[in-house]
């Protein structure tokens, strides 16, 4: 198996063991309500979701926007025909 993917083996067997370890109620200040009792898991789980979703985000590749311009091509194709070559260079280069 790939280095990679023993490690996202173990990096989730990890943090499946801390979320199952630390599963009791603690108080939890919300904006509109103070003092809700939540277990761990449910908070430590959903911080660690929008941690991945936040990481997905921000870590893939932006899209590239082609400049693709038919009447540049066809401007550099007639520079490279009127080179400074007489014909007995041409004739020794082919």
């Amino acid at each position: 198996m790939k280095s990679k993917i023993i490690f996202v083996i173990i990096t989730t067997a990890l943090l499946t063991a801390f979320l199952f370890l630390n599963n009791d109620e603690v108080p939890f200040d919300f904006i509109v309500a103070s003092d809700v009792y939540v277990s761990k898991l449910i908070v430590i789980g959903i911080c660690v979701l929008i941690g991945f979703i936040l990481g997905f985000l921000v870590g893939r590749p932006r899209k590239t926007v082609s400049s693709y311009d038919p009447e540049i091509e066809k401007a550099d194709g007639e520079i490279e025909n009127k080179s400074g070559l007489s014909e007995e260079d041409r004739d020794y280069i082919s």
